[in-house]
């Protein structure tokens, strides 16, 4: 098995594709430092934060007497509540940018990195129809469903790759134009309650947990890979999702309850963690897993049973 996925790895980096999504992620960090920085650079520094901190309380609180949408109303109530949590245990927050805030900014990247790792993940079943080489690899005393297995632990260790570098990459860029580690606290709003973070504690959670989202994108896109064997295909719909699938959730979950039941209502498990709110109200971690659970297995059959009962002789 370890020698399939070294192959497989192999034949992903001799790609110059490869190489040019790999500089695509690190010139789209470089191009986000230098906004922040000029952006950083405009920020002025307040002489008293605290009157700030109240002057922006009691107008989240005028704004929450006006009819709103429920999700606009979440958001402003954790924004008073966090702000009335510094006020009462006297933390600063952040007036100038730091490398802590710079990367948790850098989160919302991770949406390149499951463009990315779609496209790899949607190209390596099907590729190997398009170019013939499936014959190559059937011919060999080696299972199908190693093959394929093989092939899904090589999109996993590259999206977790591309997560690697963003993180990193994000990390040195800040420290190089922020300096300094700056505050090491994150205030988050769960279930109700301000809960005070370690900040790097948070962002590893935060990335690790997004990995989940990267890896249901990938799983999608690797499965319509192989009951298609049409890497286009599995590509457009898979990015069509990617960046439409929860917008189109939480339009719906405006209206509909059922919509917590979507794909794209679960895989970002960050909203548990005081990142985000929870696409539906009333929606829990253990929901959400179970719902990653249930897809995952349902991709997973589809496609072990079109790749291993196919013919390809043709």
């Amino acid at each position: 098995m370890f020698n399939l996925i070294r192959n497989e790895w192999m034949k992903i980096f001799k790609r110059v594709g490869t190489y040019v999504m790999l500089g695509l992620l690190v010139a789209i960090i470089g191009i986000t430092g230098a906004t922040s920085k000029y952006l950083d650079s405009q920020t002025k520094v307040s002489d008293d934060w605290k009157k700030d901190v109240q002057t922006q309380i009691a107008a989240d609180k005028e704004s929450l007497k006006e009819n709103m949408p429920g999700y606009i109303k979440e958001e402003t109530e954790k924004s008073i509540a966090i702000n009335e949590y510094r006020l009462e245990n006297d933390l600063k927050p952040y007036q100038k940018a730091n490398v802590w805030s710079y990367v948790q900014d850098n989160a919302y990247l991770v949406m390149f990195v499951g463009l990315f790792t779609i496209i790899v993940s949607a190209g390596i079943v099907a590729s190997e129809f398009t170019w013939g080489t499936i014959k190559l690899l059937l011919i060999r005393p080696i299972s199908r469903s190693k093959i394929l297995i093989s092939k899904y632990i090589t999109v996993l260790l590259y999206g977790l790759s591309q997560l690697v570098v963003l993180f990193v990459v994000s990390f040195l860029l800040g420290l190089i134009l922020f300096g300094g580690i700056g505050e090491s606290a994150h205030l988050a709003y769960v279930d109700g309650a301000v809960v005070e973070q370690n900040m790097v504690w948070y962002l590893i959670k935060t990335y690790l947990l997004k990995t989940i989202d990267v890896a249901m994108m990938a799983t999608m896109a690797f499965m319509i890979s192989a009951v298609f064997r049409s890497s286009s295909l599995a590509i457009g719909i898979s990015v069509f999702l990617l960046f439409m699938g929860s917008n189109l959730t939480t339009l719906i979950a405006m209206k509909f309850d059922w919509a917590k039941f979507s794909l794209f209502a679960n895989t970002d498990l960050t909203q548990y963690t005081g990142f985000q709110q929870p696409v539906v109200k009333g929606m829990t971690m253990g929901f959400s897993i179970t719902m990653i659970l249930v897809y995952f297995v349902i991709f997973q059959v589809l496609a072990f049973v079109f790749f291993t009962k196919r013919d390809v002789a043709s």
